[in-house]
């Protein structure tokens, strides 16, 4: 699918949320930042002219078992989120995770984007961490859902291109790129993460997580090959 980019809007935008967000990192904190910036991307995806458009609907999760990436702060937003659910909820939604990992984990990103995984935060065709998803998720739109379910049947088929609203998918991008080089500005790792195996690992030592995030430190040494750090390792490593 062709589209003609918004040069103009585009630039507009990314200018705004890349000045708004770096105000709000520095008051607020890289976290809740990420929070006000989500909720704003969500407004702007809103009111996008094409956004009547989308055929993405609550109960419709063929792209909730895509891979994920997510950066840092995303995690220690998730991470947050999942503590206001039950204790139940938490526990099957950890369980998940780490089923999740002993699957991602050794892929490679191509082999990554070929295999299917159920999100760990879907349940009964919902997304139980809707307010806090990450914005690979908020970023996932298309206007006919065929081109995603087909993409759910046939995960080594890399030729399917689903159909996306161009307002909503050039918002989506610029708003992303602009909060991301905010938190770059500010000296934070905005390296690109697969969800499960990243949570799995924060979710190990949130407080030693979020101390290292927010002293500018990378959480995820070992994916970027320096080894497991011990306070953060598992039995089953």
């Amino acid at each position: 699918m062709e589209i003609v980019i918004d040069l103009a809007m585009v630039r507009q935008l990314i200018a705004q949320e890349r000045r708004q967000a770096g105000e709000e990192i520095s008051s607020l904190g890289p976290v809740r930042a990420c929070e006000q910036s989500q909720h704003r991307h969500d407004a702007r995806l809103a009111s996008a002219p094409d956004a009547a458009t989308l055929a993405c609907k609550a109960g419709c999760s063929w792209c909730c078992h895509f891979t994920v990436d997510v950066r840092a702060f995303e995690v220690l937003r998730l991470l947050e989120f999942i503590d206001t659910l039950s204790a139940a909820e938490r526990e099957r939604v950890r369980m998940e995770i780490e089923n999740n990992r002993r699957v991602m984990e050794p892929l490679d990103e191509l082999r990554r984007v070929q295999t299917n995984v159920k999100c760990p935060f879907l349940l009964e065709g919902r997304c139980t961490v809707y307010d806090a998803r990450p914005q690979t998720c908020r970023n996932y739109h298309a206007t006919d859902a065929a081109g995603c379910q087909r993409s759910f049947e046939e995960p080594d088929n890399l030729d399917i291109d689903p159909e996306f609203a161009p307002g909503v998918y050039q918002r989506s991008g610029a708003h992303v790129e602009a909060f991301a080089q905010a938190m770059k500005d500010a000296g934070y790792d905005t390296g690109v993460y697969e969800m499960n195996t990243a949570l799995s690992i924060a979710m190990r030592n949130p407080q030693l997580a979020k101390q290292r995030f927010e002293s500018k430190q990378s959480i995820f040494e070992h994916l970027a090959g320096a080894g497991v750090d011990a306070e953060f390792a598992s039995e089953d490593e």
